[in-house]
């Protein structure tokens, strides 16, 4: 699958943007375009089929119907046939659309190259992102490789070597320069936007006179962390319309994820094997604590400097951790996330959401007795939850759905673990579904049939469902583990290791 980039905006045209397709080289093409931002990512907003070689087709955006998209990045989608019986196969191109409209010439399996795919030439947006990608190439390249050098340079407090960090802070000083001009000579343009992403942030070199003898490698992520933001614009509100945004922010939330993984192995190396593995075992136990605490760390880093920004940018970056969080049942991050949705200058979407969450983490902690509730199983019997005692001494309550990936993952795992000798004795399995389409419903029945032994149930509603509200599920998969004669909460694990863990207790 082929990937360029694609940002729409919208102009001042009175009934909207036309993108004129010229399609060659193919037998036929089927062409949609999808915004890659905001809530309707990657939902068809223009579509049309059966363009033949040599055709012409025109995708049209509404600027009365369609203007919330506008402007924002988008993706050029085509599922072409090479020859009549050919099955299609798909290619995609990113393009940016300014105020005017575009014509464009492709063949679409080489959509993605300078002399298969062109615009007209007058066309502003496209013709300034391949001049300022190849510029930026060139320069950021000759920067980078002076980096790579000095990264790797083994006399660090040598003459030669204070020169080449002195070259280098000279570069980047020149390139960071040449950013800011080109983000202001074309900031009429929407591509502008995304410019202050490439700005090379300042780095502490081993031996210079600032960092004397640092220059480890947690040293050199802390202190790319230092400066991570110091090129991003938070009051610009069309950040929010870009992917780079996102990348930048998943970047730098990765940089936390390697220290964690870096204090997470045993630093001693004059200890015996078996006490070093003593250690390993001993961090591995730290792990998940660990990497929970530097992802709020790094959560409460951005949004706090989002925070001073535009109320949009503020919102979004509020949003995008509380996904995070969600996903990994990090507590403490959505606990964090507390001060920032009482802001009245938070713009942020998932505000309901997170409340929803924080007041279920209140009432749905281990040691608390779990909500009972009464629904049908799939034989239509009437399932009640808290009278339920099974043959084992625990119960697990999966909230999941079979169209959901994660899910998939989780219940593969679970299935091979429960199949192994003695597992069966230790908890018995209850699964909700909260798929509500008729085709996420029939993918779960295929899927059940496969997991005898479990008790299987429906919630209709999907997360919608009182019993997702009583659980406070806004996502899947979730588990609780609870005493099947109690009811008390026992763990709330997020994986099969995590279950495992809590089972031993």
């Amino acid at each position: 699958m082929y990937a360029l980039c694609l940002f729409l905006s919208f102009n001042c045209l009175a009934q909207g943007i036309t993108l004129k397709i010229n399609v060659r080289g193919v037998y036929e093409s089927k062409i949609t375009l999808m915004p890659l931002t905001g809530t309707n990512a990657l939902k068809p907003v223009a579509e049309r089929a059966g363009i033949k070689n040599g055709g012409t087709t025109t995708l049209f955006v509404n600027a009365s119907h369609e203007a919330h998209l506008l402007p924002a990045e988008f993706v050029l989608r085509f599922d072409y046939k090479e020859k009549e019986t050919s099955a299609p196969y798909p290619s995609e191109k990113h393009i940016f659309i300014y105020n005017q409209n575009i014509e464009l010439w492709v063949n679409p399996p080489y959509c993605n190259n300078s002399d298969s795919a062109w615009f007209q030439k007058d066309e502003k947006e496209n013709n300034l992102f391949a001049q300022f990608t190849k510029e930026n190439n060139n320069l950021k390249s000759q920067i980078l490789n002076l980096k790579s050098f000095l990264m790797n340079y083994d006399d660090t407090h040598s003459a030669f070597y204070q020169q080449g960090i002195e070259e280098y802070e000279k570069r980047r000083s020149e390139y960071n320069q040449w950013i800011a001009e080109q983000s202001t000579q074309h900031k009429a343009l929407f591509v502008s936007h995304t410019f202050q992403f490439h700005y090379l942030p300042q780095i502490t070199f081993k031996g210079d006179a600032l960092s004397m003898s640092k220059g480890s490698e947690s040293d050199r992520m802390q202190n790319a962390i230092a400066h991570y933001f110091d090129g991003i614009d938070f009051n610009d509100s069309l950040l929010i319309n870009t992917t780079d945004l996102k990348k930048c922010i998943t970047d730098y939330v990765n940089i936390y994820g390697a220290l964690s993984a870096i204090y997470s192995k045993p630093r001693s190396r004059s200890l015996s094997e078996v006490e070093r593995n003593s250690e390993v075992i001993e961090r591995s136990r730290n792990a998940e604590a660990l990497r929970d605490s530097l992802l709020t760390l790094a959560g409460k880093t951005a949004i706090e400097k989002a925070s001073h920004g535009h109320p949009k940018v503020y919102g979004w970056m509020v949003d995008y951790f509380y996904k995070g969080y969600e996903s990994y049942a990090i507590n403490k991050g959505l606990a964090m996330l507390q001060q920032h949705i009482n802001n009245p200058d938070c713009l942020t979407s998932k505000k309901e959401q997170i409340i929803k969450r924080l007041k279920g983490m209140e009432k749905l902690v281990i040691g608390t007795q779990a909500p009972d509730f009464i629904l049908r199983d799939i034989d239509s019997s009437d399932f009640k939850f808290h009278a339920y005692k099974g043959t084992a001494k625990n119960k697990l309550l999966l909230f999941w759905s079979a169209d959901c990936e994660h899910c998939r993952a989780l219940v593969n795992n679970i299935t091979q673990w429960y199949k192994e000798t003695g597992n069966k004795e230790k908890l018995d399995m209850i699964d909700i579904s909260l798929d509500e389409t008729e085709t996420e419903v029939q993918k779960w029945e295929n899927t059940i049939i496969n997991l005898p032994g479990w008790k299987h149930i429906r919630a209709k509603g999907g997360v919608n469902s009182a019993v997702a509200s009583d659980y406070a599920i806004l996502s899947t998969p979730v588990m609780f583990l609870v005493d099947s004669e109690s009811n008390i909460i026992k763990g709330i694990p997020n994986n099969l290791e995590a279950l495992i863990k809590d089972l031993g207790k």
